[in-house]
């Protein structure tokens, strides 16, 4: 039995949120998480992953994110707190 090839994914319809949304995603943030760095209402991020999903032809969320990876779609971006996002928290360090 041969391997059947995929079909093509819509990458045309992948805007620069989209891809922020990905990379957040696969980062590991929740949605909520996902929609206060950018701006967004938590359902509004959690309906732009679904039509990702189908427009990428991944079956879940971590499929998604594999599947961005696969793609290149997460190579050209920037981490999330270069992009307009906040820096990620230090903790001070305490001199004795």
């Amino acid at each position: 039995m041969t391997a059947r090839p995929e079909p093509c994914a819509d990458l045309s319809a992948v805007g620069d949120d989209d891809r922020k949304i990905l990379h957040l995603l696969y980062a590991g943030f929740s949605d909520a998480s996902i929609a206060r760095r950018l701006g967004m209402g938590h359902r509004t991020v959690q309906r732009r992953i679904q039509r990702l999903m189908e427009r990428l032809r991944a079956n879940g969320r971590v499929a998604l994110g594999a599947r961005a990876q696969e793609l290149g779609l997460l190579r050209a971006l920037r981490p999330p707190y270069e992009s307009g996002g906040r820096p990620p928290r230090r903790t001070p360090s305490r001199k004795p």
